[in-house]
């Protein structure tokens, strides 16, 4: 099976069917084995699955300190029952009631926020 393209302007609708005028240089017919290995490339490239490693520091009590991929990540900094996230630009990231969730949601920021650190 395969699957033609071609611009707009060399197809013509006529009712419910659509005609094709004779090839030109600018269609380009690929097989379905094609489309799979180039699908598979993309999905490698665009979305890899390694991330930097994060980890924790306690520089002082009720604070962590995140090292992404060697570098300075932010930090979760205990108040009473609360635990305040700011990332590696010191922007607010949130309060939370748990060390985990705290260090997840900095992780998720970090990688949207340094996509490329890969170490």
């Amino acid at each position: 099976m395969s699957t033609a393209f071609a611009h707009p302007h060399h197809a013509e609708a006529t009712g419910h069917e659509a005609t094709r005028h004779e090839a030109t240089a600018d269609e380009v017919t690929v097989d379905t084995a094609t489309i799979a290995v180039i699908t598979e490339i993309e999905a490698e490239v665009v979305a890899p699955e390694q991330h930097a490693r994060i980890t924790w520091s306690r520089p002082d009590t009720g604070l962590w300190a995140a090292n992404y991929g060697g570098y300075y990540g932010g930090t979760v900094d205990r108040q009473e029952t609360h635990f305040f996230v700011s990332d590696t630009f010191g922007q607010y990231v949130g309060d939370f009631r748990s060390l985990e969730e705290a260090q997840q949601r900095l992780a998720e920021r970090l990688r949207v926020l340094l996509p490329d650190v890969r170490r």
